[in-house]
């Protein structure tokens, strides 16, 4: 069922959108060749529980997953798209990193993801991060009364495939309110004009994840978690809290 938000609802959700946007900022600051992933988990944890905010993604355990999630963020390298769980691994230089966090405040959730390279920068891999966050940017503004969820995934599809970049399928935004997962299913390609109508008070997650190699398939990790790219080439994740509005897209975890 898909719950529309009051404008109170939507000045909480705000709340936790800050916290998230300042865990994904210390664990930005944090990220160094040498560092371990659970150390910028550690640092994300300590963000959370300074605002008094718990995290949605510790013990989560969707039915895909063999085992509850052990972290509050998500630290996925190189060819890992999504749902990396930070272990002991040391960040090298070069490394493509995307890191998604959560936070619960007052029982409302925020979730957003960043991208980023640790020392040294390709440019293939900048170019892949600038149309991943050109195509989030292309599916806010998407995000207005009156238009359909299809729009969204228009727009975010026509931006990666222009590219000529891989968009994983079955993985995408959602919902988000009380429980980070709501309905609707926010797909990252998709036709226009087709899917639910955007209402003042919808909150939902946008999170376009777009894979160098071309190739829309993956594949899973023994840990049940991380999704890979079938070719080892690499992949990118930006993600934002939006709500829509008669005042137009709001975005709820910007700094």
């Amino acid at each position: 069922m898909v719950e529309i938000k009051t404008d109170a609802a939507l000045d909480a959700m705000r709340v936790s959108g800050r916290v998230v946007a300042d865990a994904l900022a210390a664990a930005r600051a944090a990220a160094a060749p040498g560092v371990r992933l659970r150390e910028l988990d550690e640092v994300a944890r300590t963000v959370l529980r300074e605002a008094g905010a718990t995290s949605p993604f510790l013990g989560y355990r969707p039915s895909f997953a063999p085992t509850p999630f052990p972290a509050v963020i998500c630290a996925s390298v190189n060819d890992a798209i999504v749902h990396g769980i930070p272990d002991a691994s040391r960040l090298r230089d070069g490394d493509l990193v995307s890191i998604d966090c959560g936070a619960l405040v007052d029982g409302w959730a925020g979730d957003a993801a960043i991208s980023f390279t640790v020392g040294a920068e390709r440019p293939e891999d900048r170019r892949l991060m600038d149309t991943t966050r050109q195509a989030l940017e292309a599916g806010i503004a998407a995000a207005v009364v009156g238009a359909r969820i299809g729009d969204i995934a228009h727009a975010i599809g026509s931006v990666g495939r222009a590219a000529g970049y891989g968009i994983p399928e079955d993985f995408g935004g959602h919902g988000i309110g009380r429980r980070m997962h709501e309905d609707p299913p926010v797909p990252n390609d998709g036709r226009p004009g087709r899917g639910l109508v955007l209402r003042h008070g919808l909150v939902i997650a946008i999170e376009p994840m777009f894979v160098s190699g071309g190739t829309d398939d993956y594949r899973a990790d023994d840990d049940g978690w991380t999704l890979r790219t079938m070719d080892g080439s690499r992949a990118a994740h930006f993600e934002h809290t939006v709500a829509v509005t008669d005042e137009g897209p709001r975005v709820l975890t910007m700094p």
